[in-house]
């Protein structure tokens, strides 16, 4: 997968045209003709190789989400609002708390509370 990292958007296409048509031989009879080899065990080089196959395509199709996932996020990295795949997931809860800039807002009558009855100092003598 690493590999298909540095591929440009350009090969992915013909990556997958080249890899589908190993996968499906001849479509549903192919299916049909896997389910069987793996019921009777027979062709254990055919199994391996459905498995690398289905490996590699799905490698590829999770690069380009991947990359098409980047790309909206440059696209969207400073506007106000943010597609809601593109945000943070956490949890409904944390979603739903108050950020920090409004929970540490005071009210008038909070400030002047503060202002008129300052917390008092008070020295000891030693």
């Amino acid at each position: 997968m690493d590999e298909n990292l540095n591929h440009t958007e350009k090969d992915f296409p013909l990556q997958l045209e080249y890899l589908i048509p190993h996968h499906s031989w001849a479509s549903h009879l192919f299916a049909i003709s896997v389910n069987y080899a793996k019921v009777t065990g027979g062709a254990p080089n055919k199994l391996s190789k459905i498995k690398v196959v289905r490996l590699s395509i799905a490698q590829v199709l999770t690069v380009i989400s991947q990359k098409q996932k980047a790309a909206l996020r440059e696209v969207y990295k400073n506007k106000k609002l943010l597609p809601l795949d593109l945000r943070p997931k956490k949890t409904r809860a944390i979603r739903r708390r108050l950020t920090k800039h409004q929970a540490s807002l005071k009210t008038e009558r909070e400030k002047k509370r503060e202002m008129y009855f300052p917390l008092r100092k008070y020295a000891i003598k030693a």
